[in-house]
């Protein structure tokens, strides 16, 4: 059992949409991160970063519960534990970890200032707001000529697709119409469309 401490973000919704994929039993604790809930004391002592998500995998290594925090660790243990949607022949494995960096170095934090400063600033300052659009739009034409020969970002689907998904669903946010990008289109349409995508992406 896998206890999936979240909230409804892009993060939290790549292990939520990975559990559902691999199809292991877990239960959810939601993390409120509008109340602070996440500098809980007991919170912390899962993840001392104060952020979500994290699990606990009640059977770790050793037969023991161990903790993970920040989403992709958590995206890798996962794919270990159950040898699935992390490719194990050495090629297929550090494409899906090259794309899965991608998306953790550039995708999140990029998107993420993109919508702070278009939705959520106190005060409208022009010059980030065309920073982190530029930014975010130059990201979506990188993954629009990736996907221009291959179905998901790694070739098959992985969780380098799971971790990109819940950002681009989002896009309407970011001042992004995917129109523009017609192979992140159809990668984002043929993901949306998986049954486990669409209960991963309801969690809490």
């Amino acid at each position: 059992m896998i206890d999936l401490y979240t909230w409804s973000t892009p993060n939290g919704r790549k292990v939520s949409i990975m559990l559902e994929e691999t199809g292991l039993p877990y239960g959810v604790f939601p993390i409120d991160i509008s109340k602070g809930d996440q500098f809980t004391s007991d919170f912390v002592r899962i993840n001392p970063n104060s952020k979500i998500p994290a699990i606990v995998d009640r059977e770790g290594p050793g037969g023991k519960p161990f903790a993970v925090f920040e989403s992709g660790a958590i995206l890798i243990y996962l794919g270990d534990k159950t040898g699935k949607f992390l490719p194990k022949e050495p090629e297929a494995h550090y494409e899906t970890l090259q794309w899965l960096m991608f998306q953790m170095g550039g995708v999140g934090p990029m998107f993420g200032q993109a919508h702070h400063f278009r939705r959520f600033a106190p005060e409208k300052i022009p010059y980030a707001i065309e920073r982190y659009t530029k930014e975010a739009r130059r990201l979506y034409g990188v993954m629009d000529a990736r996907l221009k020969d291959r179905e998901f970002l790694a070739g098959p689907y992985t969780i380098a697709d799971m971790a990109t998904f819940p950002w681009a669903a989002r896009h309407e946010w970011q001042g992004v119409d995917l129109a523009d990008f017609p192979n992140v289109r159809r990668w984002f349409n043929a993901i949306n469309a998986r049954p486990a995508v669409k209960k991963g992406m309801s969690v809490p």
